[in-house]
């Protein structure tokens, strides 16, 4: 039994294992991208948490504030601050 290889089966075996490459640095990159997208979410988790607990500190030292006398834009701070971690909360119960 005699195998000729010949330029064109050459040429088709070149093209399959292009294309098998292609086929595969794609599913590398999607695998990447999907472990990528995953840390950030994480990470955008962290951070708000710690956003958080900074907001609940500042509220705590502005009623420290108030409750020594200060007014003006302690009071304004204060209520802003309130409202916006009313309204957080609740769009984060909604979208549980």
């Amino acid at each position: 039994m005699e195998v000729t290889i010949s330029a064109d089966m050459l040429i088709e075996l070149a093209a399959l294992l292009t294309a098998l490459g292609v086929i595969g640095g794609v599913a590398l990159w999607c695998h990447r991208f999907v472990l990528r997208n995953k840390k950030q979410d994480e990470a955008i988790a962290a951070i708000r948490n710690e956003q958080t607990l900074i907001c609940y500190g500042v509220l705590a030292c502005l009623k420290g504030l108030k409750e020594k006398g200060c007014n003006g834009p302690v009071t304004a701070a204060l209520d802003k601050l309130e409202k916006h971690l009313n309204q957080a909360a609740h769009d984060v119960e909604d979208t549980d």
